[in-house]
């Protein structure tokens, strides 16, 4: 087998939702194997036990939680030391370090950190990779990988906060989204055309930084006339330390990706 997936929880189903764009040659593994069976039913996937997917496939995605990755590890390491299959390890906060520690050998291992966005081919996924990833490997995943969105490498010491960013930032997103949404609920707008109007409002207001490469700080005075309704709103969300508030999010999800690291 080409893929192999070792736990199945909402990130990893987007990823597979992804990868079955470019493959069908997956195989599903999770600790309660009925929901295995029931993304192999939508993607035409196969279903096996950890230690099938260790033996039969080339690259191995590990989407384990970040405190369960050693157990699933140690568990694997006579097979993987023998195979040396490519891990791709989702988890957050696990260094390539780590990983490479419970292992015990030089076994090539790529640290990704998607969003849940990938699943519609719209996601942001960080990633790095160990010395023993083959420049041609990596190209190769990255390609199987095209169906999922936007691949970007970054130093390792940096993605504990980026992905404090990409990987966290779709929660904030829609937290802000619903806010928006239960705001026009309140001066009269029905829900559902509530919800409509901030969800375009907001994927046209991102592709508007990613065009025109204009800082966000640049678009908003454009739509702010002075004394007009929209700065008033700026007023408002100033006062209620809405940028204050973004911050300290991202510092937060920050410090507990590495303290995830430490356990």
């Amino acid at each position: 087998m080409k893929y192999g997936v070792i736990g199945c929880g909402n990130m990893a189903k987007a990823l597979i939702e992804a990868l079955s764009l470019t493959t069908k040659d997956i195989l599903l593994a999770n600790r309660t194997r009925s929901k295995a069976e029931a993304l192999a039913q939508i993607y035409n996937c196969m279903v096996g036990e950890n230690e099938e997917v260790a033996q039969k496939c080339d690259r191995i995605f590990l989407g384990v939680k970040p405190q369960q990755i050693e157990t699933v590890l140690k568990e694997l390491v006579p097979i993987l030391k023998e195979r040396k299959p490519i891990l791709i390890s989702m988890a957050a906060g696990i260094s390539l370090s780590k990983i490479e520690t419970i292992c015990g050998s030089e076994i090539p291992i790529i640290r990704i950190m998607p969003n849940t966005p990938v699943a519609i081919g719209k996601g942001l996924i960080l990633y790095t990779k160990n010395e023993w990833v083959k420049d041609s490997d990596c190209q190769d995943f990255l390609k199987d990988m095209q169906g999922a969105g936007i691949f970007d490498e970054i130093d390792e010491k940096l993605m504990d906060g980026a992905s404090s960013i990409s990987g966290c930032g779709p929660a904030y997103m829609y937290m802000f989204l619903d806010a928006l949404a239960e705001g026009g609920v309140r001066v009269g707008i029905p829900k559902e055309k509530a919800l409509l109007y901030a969800a375009q409002t907001m994927l046209g207001s991102a592709e508007m930084v990613l065009k025109t490469k204009k800082h966000p700080s640049v678009l908003m005075d454009e739509v702010c006339s002075p004394g007009g309704s929209t700065v008033c709103g700026v007023q408002a969300l100033e006062e209620n330390r809405l940028r204050y508030a973004g911050m300290q999010a991202i510092i937060a999800a920050t410090e507990k990706n590495k303290d995830l690291g430490k356990k």
